[in-house]
């Protein structure tokens, strides 16, 4: 099970500080002549992150190794419990990524279900190709959550998110979706920026004098480090 690495991938970096720097930082990108205006409304992002067992996953992305997936299942807006969205298979490749994405029409879960059925429910709901990485990848480890602005410059070639307020639900060995109990994480503000290998050179010029420091950061592993309590 190895999908294909696209004609065109994207480069993305990440940069991490306090969430006590978000003025400061909402400021440069007003002000950066390169034109960063929003490209669509605010909204909370939600994900279950599945891994298998042994969590695959987890230890790869550790090990900083040059190709790895991670598979999850993401919907947008205010509800912490599963509704329609999209199974995404997040591909590395180096330093380039891109996504496999599976719709999911109908919410996998009901009131009351337990993580069974709404795997079950997703497994009914998805095309052969996804349903494989779920059966491969069928330990849901844990729920995180956070809310997400969107920027873009005028042309739309360089594209920005900043996230703010996460929150993180352990779901391991919990028989059905916890969403009340989050674990403890620090207040972080994470700033990505995306764009095309061929804007490669005037990315770099634009975030050189972004006032942030350039950080590996992997939502999914610092949720896991955080319900591990390391």
């Amino acid at each position: 099970m190895n999908p294909g690495v696209p004609h065109q991938v994207r480069r993305e970096i990440k940069f991490v500080t306090d969430e006590y720097h978000w003025p400061a930082i909402a400021r440069w990108f007003d002000l950066h002549p390169a034109g960063f205006i929003e490209s669509f409304p605010s909204r909370w992002v939600n994900s279950v992150y599945f891994d298998t067992l042994g969590y695959l996953a987890f230890r790869q992305n550790l090990d900083g190794a040059s190709r790895r997936n991670k598979v999850r299942y993401r919907w947008y807006g205010p509800s912490r419990l599963p509704s329609a969205g999209a199974l995404e298979i997040k591909c590395r490749r180096n330093a380039f990524g891109w996504k496999h994405r599976f719709e999911v029409t109908e919410a996998p879960w009901a009131e009351g279900d337990r993580w069974q059925e709404v795997r079950l429910k997703l497994l009914s709901g998805l095309p052969e190709q996804a349903r494989l990485w779920l059966k491969v990848n069928p330990h849901p480890v844990i729920l995180n959550r956070y809310y997400r602005s969107y920027l873009a410059t005028h042309d739309g070639k360089l594209r920005a998110t900043i996230d703010t307020q996460q929150c993180t639900y352990d779901q391991r060995y919990k028989a059905r979706p916890n969403v009340e109990h989050a674990a403890n994480l620090p207040r972080a503000l994470v700033v990505e920026l995306k764009f095309d290998r061929v804007e490669r050179k005037r990315a770099s010029s634009i975030i050189s004098g972004l006032p942030v420091r350039v950080a590996r950061n992997s939502k999914y592993v610092i949720g896991v480090r955080s319900v591990h309590g390391f």
